[in-house]
Order: C-alpha cells, then sequence, then structure tokens
C-alpha cells in the first residue's frame, strides 16, 4: 500500500521546514533565509517544506530560485531584489480582512480571495511546474476529506490515501493560498480534479470521487504547523524555523458557540504544534536525527554563544505576541521582525549545525530586534 512513510531509513541530505504564523512567520522566516543565504547553505537543501504563511516566502523562493544569481561560494547575490523586497510589499498589504469580506458576498469564499492578492502581489501566474528540480518544495496543506496532508510539488501534487496527480499545473498562488487557508474564516480550498488526472493505483484507500475530483483543503498547519511530517520521515538532517504563534491566557471568555470553537481551534492548532517540536527536540538528542531548530518564543541566551547578536528576550517576546493575520505590518516591525529570525537563526546554526560556521557581527537593519 501507499504511505507517506518510507520503508528505507532516512537518507543524507538537508531539509528545511518554515512554520505557519501570519506575516508574522513569513517575515521571521525571511530573516532566517537571508542568513542561510549569507552562509551558502541554500543550494545544499535538498528540500524546503512549508504550511501555512510559511508557504508565502517558501514559495516566492522556489519561484525566484533561478534569479537568485548563486555565486562559487553558493550565496544569491539577487536575495534581497528577488525575494526580500517582494515579501516585504506584501507585508505592507491586509489582505485577509478584505477577503473574508468579499468571500462572504462572492463566489469562491474567502480563500479564493487569498490566491488573487497572491496572484496579484507576489507570484502571478505561475504554476507549480515554475519550482525547481532541486531543492525540492513542498507546499503542504490539509485535505479535510482524508484527514492527512496533501502535498503540491513540482513532480505531483499527492495524497497519500486519495493518490498522486503527477506534473500538476496548479497555479502556486493557489497552492500557496491552500496550504494558508486558516480556518475558520480563510478555509476551505477548493480543487475541483479529474479521475483521469490520478496516477492509477497510487491512493492507498481513498482513490475514487468525491474524494478525487473534490478535493477540500485546509491550513497545512491544521495537520502539521512546523511542515516537519515530510522531512523527518526522510532526512537525517532537518533544520527547522518555527514562528508559530503560542496560544495566549485568556481570563474571560465569551460563552456563545463561535467564539468557543475558535478559542478551541486555537488552542488545537498550538498543540500540534507543541507535539511535533517534541519530537524533534527527542530525536536531536538521541542522535536520530541532526540540525537545529530556532524559534520566535525562544530565548538567545539558551544558545550560550558569547558572539551571538544582541536580541534581548523581552523585545523579541514582544514579538512573538504580534497576532496571527496577514495585516498590514508597519516598516519598523517588518525590520525587527526579519533581524530576530537571522540572530536566532545564526545562533541555532552555530550552536547545533556546524560550530564552524562563520559568525556575523550585525543585522540586516541597524535597529535590530
Amino acid at each position: 500500500m501507499p504511505s507517506d512513510t518510507p520503508e528505507r531509513g532516512p537518507e543524507d541530505g538537508i531539509a528545511l521546514c518554515l512554520s505557519g504564523g501570519g506575516y508574522r512567520a513569513m517575515l521571521f522566516h525571511l530573516g532566517a533565509l537571508w542568513r542561510i543565504n549569507e552562509l551558502g547553505l541554500l543550494p545544499h537543501l535538498a528540500r524546503i517544506s512549508s504550511v501555512s504563511a510559511g508557504s508565502i516566502v517558501a514559495g516566492l523562493l522556489g519561484l525566484k530560485w533561478r534569479s537568485l544569481s548563486f555565486d562559487a561560494a553558493g550565496v544569491g547575490a539577487a536575495f534581497e531584489a528577488e525575494v526580500v523586497a517582494p515579501v516585504r510589499a506584501l507585508a505592507s498589504r491586509t489582505i485577509d480582512l478584505p477577503a473574508i469580506v468579499l468571500g462572504m458576498l462572492l463566489p469562491g469564499g474567502a480563500s479564493a480571495r487569498i490566491a488573487a492578492a497572491y496572484r496579484r502581489h507576489v507570484f502571478g501566474r505561475a504554476t507549480v511546474q515554475a519550482l525547481p528540480d532541486s531543492p525540492r518544495f513542498v507546499i503542504n496543506a490539509t485535505d479535510l476529506q482524508s484527514g492527512v496532508l496533501w502535498r503540491f510539488m513540482k513532480p505531483y501534487s499527492r495524497d497519500y490515501r486519495v493518490g498522486e496527480i503527477p506534473h500538476s499545473t496548479v497555479q502556486l498562488a493557489r497552492a500557496v493560498a491552500a496550504s494558508s487557508a486558516f480556518p475558520p474564516f480563510l478555509s476551505p480550498a477548493r480543487f475541483t480534479f479529474r479521475e483521469a488526472d490520478y496516477t492509477r493505483g497510487s491512493g492507498a484507500d481513498l482513490q475514487y470521487a468525491p474524494y478525487t475530483t473534490n478535493v477540500v483543503l485546509t491550513d497545512g498547519g491544521v495537520y502539521d504547523n512546523l511542515g516537519l511530517e515530510t522531512t523527518w520521515k526522510r532526512f537525517r538532517t532537518v533544520l527547522v524555523s518555527d514562528a508559530a504563534g503560542k496560544a495566549q491566557p485568556r481570563a474571560k471568555l465569551k460563552g456563545n458557540w463561535i467564539s468557543q470553537s475558535i478559542r478551541v481551534e486555537e488552542l488545537v492548532h498550538a498543540q500540534v504544534g507543541t507535539l511535533r517540536k517534541r519530537q524533534l527536540i527527542a530525536s536531536y538528542g538521541t542522535n536520530e536525527r541532526q540540525g537545529a531548530y530556532w524559534g520566535i518564543a525562544s530565548d538567545i541566551a539558551n544558545y550560550a554563544l558569547t558572539d551571538a547578536l544582541p536580541c534581548p528576550l523581552d523585545q523579541t517576546t514582544e514579538l512573538a505576541k504580534i497576532p496571527t493575520r496577514l495585516k498590514q505590518l508597519d516598516a519598523g516591525v517588518q525590520e525587527r521582525l526579519i533581524d530576530w529570525g537571522y540572530g536566532i537563526c545564526d545562533a541555532a546554526l552555530r550552536k547545533h549545525f556546524n560550530p564552524a560556521l562563520p559568525k556575523t557581527t550585525r543585522f540586516p537593519f541597524q535597529r535590530g530586534v
């Protein structure tokens, strides 16, 4: 039977996972990718797996991969122009609330409006076929019907229970909108396929209509908010950038069922991420996996590096509490989030991944965190 779990053990290669978390996550990951690029590590990645808003920056990185102008040291000279500038431009726009309002008034729902915004401001009409062959970019969504991951990739789109569609031509904007269809407001994202689109016999047990023909997807973070599933099972070295929000205490709760449902969803979402993180950290501790984890809620002091960039905990905690929205962030907050992702990624990589990596003495922006 087909399965998401390969029978062979993990293979050599470096995988990078980018979590969800709205614009907060998108910018935090952008800072991490900035540092990874400076270190010449981008071309060494075998897979980049993303969920939710992490898929925005991952999808753009994949789309622009061939334009990054990598030098002999593996540094993409055009990273700032091709990736940083478009991401910051998107972060200067609010797209979630207009999508919700228009989604209630027009056919297609909020997810279609989010896809339209991504198409207009980030991806154009490029499809997943515009992604490079290597590294493998995996844009994860959750299949509400089968209950497992649906993965958009260049070679195929796949739900291991439903089957795989080879050489899918789904637009990147729609794939990323499905990955970031945060419930309940931006969900679901609906796709129509033909039975003939699928490879015969590629699904484990649900390769028949309507599972195959009317696919209903929601945020990838519902199933796996770290994007870990498709990397941890396959690769020996796993790097994880985690900007998922923590469920904050609430002294007063409204009694209506809508408010309660939203709060329950928030708690479940946070717990999924916590369990995945524990699995990952435990695997590092037993040498089952190598790599590094860095989180937006981490304390950089815990890495015990005397030459880490200055990232005061009170200031980084403030950044971690930015709401999970696709809502405009001012230039100063954007720069602080990018600098925080850059600084904590640098510390994590030099502490746990490769202590021989060169240190950095400055943030991308002068303001720091």
